[in-house]
């Protein structure tokens, strides 16, 4: 008998192979997927702490409004951004992970939780581990 073919048997033994990998490989990619996002909120507070500086040369002092300074948005609308304070000393930009987009997950690294990134006028940058 000479019968050419695959067995049940090695299907199945090729499929649990191919499941295994993937349980591997899909955290890492996810994992590495929402660090790379980050780089849009970290692209926005900057353009955004740039804006402000050009602001207080202007008007001595930086704004609380985030119009004048560009906007909530970010490039890719992975993040809105805000302005938690801002006086004539200095301010405070923070950006927060869309709801319902990909980054609301973005607390289950090693690197604590980085929904939420911020950034001061002196160059703080917090948490630090996110950055």
């Amino acid at each position: 008998m000479n019968n050419k073919g695959f067995t049940l048997i090695e299907l199945m033994v090729v499929v649990a192979i191919i499941g295994i990998l993937g349980a591997v490989a899909y955290p890492s990619y996810d994992s590495y997927m929402k660090k790379s996002r980050r780089a849009d909120a970290k692209i926005g507070l900057q353009e955004m702490a740039d804006k402000q500086e050009r602001f207080y040369l202007q008007n001595n002092t930086y704004t609380t409004n985030a119009a004048n300074v560009g906007g909530t948005d970010t490039r890719e609308s992975f993040y809105v951004l805000s302005i938690d304070s801002a006086d004539v000393n200095g301010f405070t930009l923070r950006a927060t992970a869309a709801p319902g987009g990909p980054q609301v997950n973005d607390n289950t690294t090693n690197h604590g939780d980085c929904t939420v990134l911020q950034l001061t006028a002196a160059g703080a940058k917090t948490p630090s581990a996110c950055w």
